[in-house]
């Protein structure tokens, strides 16, 4: 038996796979989450084999909660689901220790079989999510990124600032250096043009 914390703010999406991971293979969901934050205190509280968590989640994302979690659990297992998967965020990712990563997309006869191989200690990454990754056409650097998703969440500099423990002279020189890759005229110009074009 394998148990679960499954995270993802889509509720459609996540009570559907709350439903049918168990009947799909020998797994027992023990808590499901909305948000980040939540995806954290779940983890914490239940102690799951495998953590699966969505990478695009309202406050913190699903690689903030990654990076909180392993804090405290540092052999925790994780299955990040995605839609869309950046070289930046795969590598950061990976560098957090994420061991699988499936499309959202995916059957979850196919997200089962993924959950029983890394509780086996292996690795996964599908073959479509790695594809997408390969394909590099984003001019902005990680701290960039990270500094535009923030603010696509209407925070203003001060708050990007404490929230990415960064100095607030330094938020607007990535914000600025965003702006001009993007040629647009304003940090919330340039966080919608970077998530039309799937980069953030």
């Amino acid at each position: 038996m394998t148990t679960v914390v499954l995270a993802d703010d889509e509720a459609l999406l996540r009570k559907a796979l709350a439903a049918l991971l168990p009947l799909e293979g020998d797994i027992t969901v023990l808590a499901e989450a909305h948000d980040g934050a939540s995806a954290v205190r779940a983890t914490l509280r239940h102690r799951p084999d495998v953590l699966v968590i969505d990478l695009e989640m309202p406050g913190v994302d699903g690689l903030g909660a990654v990076a909180e979690i392993r804090r405290e659990r540092p052999e925790q297992v994780v299955l990040m689901l995605t839609r869309h998967a950046r070289p930046g965020v795969l590598r950061k990712a990976l560098r957090l220790g994420v061991q699988g990563f499936v499309s959202k997309s995916a059957e979850p006869a196919h997200i089962t079989t993924v959950i029983s191989t890394l509780h086996q200690g292996k690795r996964w990454i599908d073959p479509d999510v790695s594809a997408l990754a390969v394909v590099d056409d984003c001019p902005l650097t990680d701290r960039e990124i990270d500094v535009l998703r923030v603010t696509g969440e209407g925070y203003s500099v001060a708050d990007i600032a404490a929230r990415l423990n960064l100095a607030q002279g330094t938020v607007r020189n990535y914000l600025s250096n965003a702006m001009q890759k993007t040629q647009t005229r304003t940090r919330h110009e340039a966080a919608r043009y970077a998530r039309e074009h799937d980069w953030l």
